[in-house]
């Protein structure tokens, strides 16, 4: 496989502004402690299939972007802070419509099934997604979406890197979801977002952190060698049979086939990494606080999500069935209420704390994404994508990506793990039998 190369690069605006012309959204305790970390990065492949020759479909994407960016102003905006007299400093997103980053790039020599039928993910993947490397806070002087439209010899992806201290999963698939549907024609978004913040809670902003803490900004969480990264494909049938196995073990009915699946992972994982019996293992999983706040709408255009995370000794993970792992998953889940979600909130305003890719806890697996977006439904106009993939951001030893399959009720797990994890997954018969090749 060749390198990628650049034809253009440009900046789009929305193809019109709000009446707030300086429309100023502000940064909740969610978006802030995003600030260190990497952007979100989530990409389509799509065959050729009807794609017109030339740059048509790339002057028409242009356009449908900008048409979205009108319903989507902070993307198209940047971040800016307010120092105070206090020694502390304010975040909030500025919708000047300084514009997004919209990069055309070839992959000269790539195929579709490079990309799709890769045992591991290849590296070059990494080169179609844009803005790579920067941090969150970086959205001060660079875009907050970048889109990368990457040829390839019989097809086409699709890369967006959004900054995470302005959106999570569920916007970023929101405007995802839009772009793809004014794509195709609509003059009316389905979905509107809502970008007021006194949904969550009533608080006054903007939300002040400590001076000090802006200065330990640094960059880091840069996939290095050896990790690689596999697409685990599990059927409706097989998540079904996990599910079924996981309650009946510890006599339940409230386990889900996500948290099944989750701790068959787990299970597998550990077992796998070869680690002292008595080292600590953590488990950790963004929860949803969408669901979780009476007043929070599904349409709020931010990040409302909170880590959970269970704790266990390797040999304990290894003795426990998948239904004893995801029991324990199970409470801690349901320990994230809605009053545990204020608690939380309003003890990270009275100590604001940055999160860091190296503060991240030893032994972590971790799951990202959910299974519930909408991934293939994105039909730009030239047909659906056949597969979806990740960047570098936020990535390290442990990090799964969890998206749905193509076919109904099947799941997709993206992991980055070591060469020697990997290799040694695939080598186990017992973990292999519920993966569909």
């Amino acid at each position: 496989m060749e390198g990628v190369r650049c034809i253009s690069s440009t900046l789009i605006q929305a193809s019109s502004t709000h009446k707030e012309e300086n429309q100023r959204v502000e940064l909740t305790p969610w978006d802030l402690c995003l600030l260190l970390l990497g952007p979100i990065q989530k990409g389509l492949l799509f065959e050729d299939g009807e794609i017109s020759d030339g740059n048509t479909f790339v002057d028409s994407l242009k356009v449908s972007l900008s048409r979205t960016l009108h319903h989507f102003p902070p993307l198209a905006g940047r971040l800016a802070t307010v120092e105070h007299d206090d020694e502390t400093v304010s975040f909030y997103v500025d919708c000047n419509n300084a514009g997004t980053l919209f990069v055309h790039a070839k992959a000269d020599g790539v195929t579709v099934s490079d990309v799709a039928e890769s045992v591991y993910v290849p590296s070059i993947v990494n080169s179609f997604f844009p803005l790579n490397g920067l941090p969150n806070y970086n959205g001060i002087t660079q875009p907050l979406l970048g889109v990368q439209v990457t040829k390839l010899v019989d097809g086409v992806f699709v890369g967006c890197t959004i900054n995470h201290s302005v959106v999570d999963g569920t916007s970023f698939w929101h405007f995802i979801n839009s772009w793809s549907e004014i794509s195709r024609g609509s003059i009316r978004l389905s979905k509107l977002p809502i970008f007021q913040r006194s949904f969550a809670f009533n608080f006054d902003y903007p939300i002040r952190i400590p001076r000090p803490s802006v200065g330990e900004f640094r960059e880091d969480g840069i996939v290095q060698p050896p990790l690689l990264q596999r697409v685990f494909h599990f059927s409706k049938k097989n998540i079904a049979k996990l599910k079924a196995k996981a309650n009946a073990e510890v006599r339940a009915n409230n386990i889900s086939s996500l948290q099944a699946l989750l701790s068959h992972l787990w299970l597998f994982i550990i077992r796998n990494k070869r680690l002292n019996p008595d080292e600590d293992v953590n488990f950790g999983l963004m929860i949803g606080a969408r669901p979780r706040l009476r007043d929070l709408p599904e349409r709020y255009f931010g990040n409302a999500s909170k880590v959970g995370r269970i704790t266990m000794k390797a040999k304990e993970v290894q003795e426990q069935s998948v239904g004893g792992i995801a029991l324990e998953m199970n409470k801690m889940i349901a320990t994230h209420t809605e009053e545990e979600l204020r608690r939380d909130f309003e003890s990270w305003i009275a100590s604001p704390k940055l999160a860091t890719m190296a503060s991240l806890v030893s032994n972590l697996t971790a799951m990202s994404s959910s299974p519930w977006f909408d991934v293939y439904g994105n039909d730009f106009g030239w047909g659906r994508p056949i597969s979806v993939r990740s960047g570098l951001g936020n990535k390290f030893d442990g990090k799964l990506t969890v998206f749905c399959g193509v076919e109904e009720g099947s799941i997709d797990v993206e992991a980055c793990l070591s060469a020697e994890t990997l290799e040694a997954m695939a080598n186990d018969d017992e973990f292999m039998d519920k993966v569909t090749i």
